[in-house]
């Protein structure tokens, strides 16, 4: 080696290594391809560069350099995913936390990165967690329509393709306006046909897991021509998101609320219990609990739906910590004590008769007539 070549390694390392520290654990993906640039994978000066690199930066998070393609593909802090940067022997070897679909679709910011890890052979079945469920408890009604035409039908694919994506919160999130106005909503026809979706076999209330807004839907009421009820969607949930009538009533929905009135009036005073807990609940008592309505200045009109409706708040609140409704009222100082116990106006006393009536008067001729003979 001449000592013009050595010198022109040791410099392209230490221009390697300058940029590198430089970004620290921060490094991102298209600087680590750029820097790709500068020395070569298989170079001595590049395995130089990142010997020192990791020395500089130890302790400090694993930097984006030492990751492999998927690992730096689903790190949001590497930036910008590079299109067709993924390795296909990195998807099934790497340290991450999780199943890379499960990632991949969980967060919207690293959705780019879907498209690509599919086509290159990466499996739901896989995932210990099905990649729409953890999509659905994390967020229950993502904005589809930022993504594009390849991350949507791509999420199309896993919620057909992976039968356990058929479940009570990915039915939600796929019937919530967001997943409508994007044509997502198309799948739950997809599991209808192919018979997913049977009263007996679903596996929970397919009528409960609507979006309160899908429930007049002629989807809806497709569901419930094939035998689906409201009372049969009540009850125990599997899943982290809350009934369709505690949703309806957490938002003040009152056409979804009425709906479930007219199939189930006994709703007015109690809900039977679901996602284990073991008493039922009272609406009217739910809706005093601070922090329950999505919107709280809806409070005293949702009170007034649910007395018009039949809510009794006079009834006794299942574990009886409370007594009643109005009891518990009192105990929160809530301003709707007087709606739920108005005062009572004494009305006022008839006057009494100062003539007497036609009828009354001839018994009292008489009298006097009679007194006045003697």
């Amino acid at each position: 080696m001449t000592d013009h070549s050595a010198f022109s390694r040791l410099r392209r390392a230490a221009l390697a290594l300058f940029v590198l520290v430089s970004a620290g654990g921060c490094t991102t993906t298209s600087l680590v391809l750029g820097v790709a640039g500068v020395a070569t994978d298989t170079s001595v000066t590049w395995e130089i560069a990142k010997h020192l690199h990791a020395k500089a930066t130890e302790g400090d998070p694993v930097s984006c350099l030492r990751m492999n393609s998927v690992e730096r593909a689903l790190t949001v802090r590497c930036g910008r995913f590079v299109e067709g940067s993924i390795r296909a022997e990195d998807i099934a070897r790497n340290e991450l936390q999780g199943c890379p679909l499960t990632l991949a679709a969980r967060d919207p910011r690293l959705w780019p990165v879907l498209p690509e890890l599919l086509n290159k052979g990466a499996q739901p079945e896989t995932c210990p967690v099905p990649p729409l469920v953890a999509l659905a408890a994390n967020l229950p009604c993502p904005d589809f329509q930022t993504a594009t035409p390849a991350v949507r039908e791509s999420l199309v694919w896993l919620a057909e393709a992976d039968a356990r994506s058929v479940r009570h919160d990915v039915t939600r999130m796929l019937s919530c306006p967001n997943a409508r106005q994007a044509g997502l909503d198309r799948v739950l026809d997809t599991w209808l046909v192919a018979g997913l979706l049977q009263r007996d076999t679903a596996g929970f209330g397919v009528l409960g897991a609507l979006h309160p807004d899908y429930l007049m839907s002629p989807f809806g009421r497709k569901l419930e021509s094939q035998g689906h009820t409201a009372v049969a969607s009540l009850g125990a949930i599997e899943g982290r998101l809350p009934s369709g009538f505690e949703e309806a009533l957490r938002t003040s929905n009152f056409e979804a609320v009425q709906w479930w009135l007219n199939r189930a009036p006994q709703l007015a005073n109690r809900v039977p219990p679901s996602q284990g807990g073991r008493l039922p609940w009272a609406p009217l008592a739910r809706v005093l609990l601070p922090g329950f309505l999505s919107d709280p200045s809806r409070q005293h009109e949702t009170v007034e739906f649910l007395l018009a409706r039949g809510a009794d708040p006079w009834k006794p609140i299942p574990g009886g910590v409370h007594g009643s409704v109005v009891g518990y009222a009192n105990d929160l100082k809530s301003p709707l004590v007087r709606l739920l116990d108005p005062p009572v106006v004494a009305k006022a006393e008839a006057p009494k008769r100062l003539i007497a009536q036609a009828g009354d008067t001839a018994p009292l001729a008489n009298d006097v007539a009679a007194n006045q003979g003697h």
